[in-house]
């Protein structure tokens, strides 16, 4: 909002505040509202109407006291950047006596927030339209509030999607259902609302509940205007939702410019406890800020180098274009320096340590954080037989592991990529959300993932592909990890419930380790990975094993599931080539593909699409 948009403007046309009354069949009693009829109301026309609600210590008169709703009105009108509409003010505790008086967090008191919404469909509604003239169909009937009343707008105005078509919550409070309960049907939402917003203060400590009904939102990918702005849980802040709300009202809307509408974003998921910066906004392009006063140059590399901008404070600035969904490894460049930002989570990723952030994917729900039983990760240290020296394992365990301990569970070993180690998995792949869920959904068996260490050391070749390193690893896997697996956890020990699955560099140790083993594994994951074509040194002997056991290969393997991120994955000529080899010497695989490239959010998926297979 500008400066002044709430101020008294001398010379314009004003519209006119009426407080009245209305007979209410729901509560038993006669109501007080308070009416806004815009500048040059007449009954000639007819209205579109606004109903504004407020939160939970105030009433009618709260929108009046504390925001004066009429001028910031009336000056949008002489700005012409308004549609004449008619704003209801009503009081939102439905019940005999409305004060907002005592304790106002009393449980009637509470409650009577909720019979406000068959008050307002069924007595207060009825009342405007038949007093007023007004539009009265659903595309001329709009609802916003704050706080508690923000949450009733969002609880009434989705809940009643034949009545109204525009619905509005500034800093909506906890009463706001749950996203599931608000858009059971984002399909119906989609074709039916003309506009659905949101906003909030960034320091308010209810943001919370504005967030969540966002990212359901966005993950639906359901039209709406997430508005974070500075700010806390007061009339700076709603006011400006009416300013900003209201120009939007009963005119044609642009639904694919709404992302553009906020001045802050939100912390990423990724950032350190406490850190504002970096900010993800609605269109997942990143805000990052980082305090360098004595730096000469600052960058932000995320593959692309962003240059940031130094405010007075000496701050660095940047904002850099829409970033694809899930985890990035970027540095901050100080004076062409790659340093970690001090902001950010770090990962082991680009064979170091790197800053992480995660952007939202729509797709990503199977990953979510959800309220059902949830496995273990536990880290163990072993001295492998294989290699004589200390090692470790990341092992997921599913929900119940300890509850049991004669039941024996089968075992999935999972393996990362070139410049990643156990740890990518457990965290830049979220193996034990993955699980959980498909466990609580009962899609996948509960099951062991073992999550090794596949970089072997001082085995020469670049990021472990030649045949030493490849060798390495399976006396690794078959004398060290699995042998570990089987005498310290209770687990399933034949072939029928172990699998190997990796990505990338672990694709190839599982083709190499896998094929070669397959008395030991009844299923395969290979993603985003293919032998080399242009390394015959190194492929052509593979070939030549599995043209010579193809009939072995094809009765030991009940999955060998190749996968990739489609052709923008840097893996997919070479994949493509190895299996037309593999359909020339009759080799059974199936294929999948989703695209995304050679990321985490493919992995993630292909982690998802193969464990319901095993052990079935």
């Amino acid at each position: 909002m500008p400066k002044g948009f709430d101020q008294v403007r001398a010379g314009i046309p004003t519209g006119k505040l009426d407080s009245v009354q209305y007979a209410s069949k729901t509560v038993g009693s006669t109501r007080k509202v308070l009416i806004y009829t815009p500048p040059g109301y007449s009954k000639k026309k007819k209205y579109p109407v606004l109903y504004l609600l407020h939160g939970i210590g105030g009433d009618d008169k709260e929108w009046l006291r504390g925001g004066n709703p009429q001028i910031i009105l009336d000056n949008l009108y002489a700005d012409k950047k308004l549609e004449p509409m008619i704003v209801v003010m009503p009081n939102g505790r439905a019940m005999k006596d409305d004060r907002a008086i005592g304790n106002i967090f009393d449980k009637d008191k509470v409650e009577a927030f909720v019979t406000f919404e068959k008050d307002l469909l069924n007595d207060l509604i009825p009342f405007i339209e038949k007093k007023y003239a007004t539009l009265t169909d659903r595309n001329h009937r709009a609802i916003a509030g704050l706080s508690m009343g923000g949450g009733q707008s969002l609880n009434f105005g989705l809940g009643n999607l034949d009545k109204f078509a525009w619905v509005g919550g500034f800093s909506s409070a906890p009463n706001t259902k749950r996203p599931e309960e608000l858009v059971p049907d984002p399909e119906e939402a989609k074709k039916k609302l003309k506009l659905l917003w949101i906003s909030c203060g960034d320091n308010d400590g209810l943001i919370t509940f504005s967030k969540r009904t966002h990212d359901y939102l966005y993950e639906k990918n359901v039209p709406h205007v997430y508005y974070v702005e500075p700010g806390v849980h007061d009339f700076k802040v709603w006011k400006n939702g009416l300013y900003m709300f209201s120009q939007f009202l009963f005119k044609p809307v642009d639904t694919t410019k709404l992302t553009q509408y906020t001045i802050l974003g939100t912390p990423a998921a990724t950032n350190v406890r406490n850190a504002k910066y970096p900010q993800i906004l609605p269109d997942n392009r990143v805000v990052f800020r980082v305090k360098a006063p004595n730096a000469q140059k600052v960058q932000i590399d995320l593959g692309k180098k962003y240059d940031m901008v130094k405010d007075t404070a000496g701050f660095w600035n940047a904002t850099t274009d829409s970033i694809s969904r899930g985890i990035h490894y970027y540095s901050l460049l100080i004076d062409d320096v790659a340093v970690a930002d001090p902001s950010s989570e770090t990962f082991y990723g680009m064979s170091r340590m790197a800053s992480g952030i995660e952007i939202p994917d729509r797709e990503g729900g199977y990953y979510a954080m959800k309220d059902v039983p949830h496995g273990d990760i536990r880290i163990k240290r072993y001295l492998s037989k294989a290699s004589n020296a200390w090692r470790e394992m990341y092992v997921y365990t599913p929900p119940g592991y300890d509850a049991n301990p004669s039941e024996k569970y089968p075992v999935l070993y999972l393996l990362h990529g070139g410049g990643e180690d156990q740890r990518g998995w457990a965290t830049q792949g979220k193996t034990d959300l993955i699980l959980d869920n498909l466990i609580a959904e009962k899609k996948a068996k509960p099951m062991l993932i073992v999550m090794l260490d596949g970089n072997m050391g001082n085995t020469g070749g670049l990021a472990g592909f030649n045949e030493n390193a490849l060798r390495a690893f399976e006396n690794e896997l078959k004398q060290g990890a699995i042998p570990f697996v089987e005498g310290n956890f209770h687990v399933q020990a034949d072939a029928k419930n172990r699998a190997l699955a990796g990505l990338s560099m672990g694709g190839l140790q599982t083709l190499y380790a896998g094929i070669k083993n397959t008395n030991q594994f009844s299923s395969l994951g290979v993603f985003s990975s293919g032998w080399w074509a242009n390394n015959p040194k190194l492929s052509d002997p593979q070939y030549a094993f599995m043209k010579d056991n193809a009939s072995t290969i094809n009765s030991n393997l009940k999955n060998f599931w190749i996968s990739q991120g489609g052709k923008e994955d840097i893996a997919h000529q070479n994949c493509q080539i190895m299996m037309k080899k593999f359909d020339d010497m009759g080799i059974k695989y199936t294929y999948s593909e989703y695209p995304g490239g050679h990321t985490w959010p493919v992995w993630r998926h292909d982690l998802y699409m193969f464990t319901p297979l095993l052990f079935k």
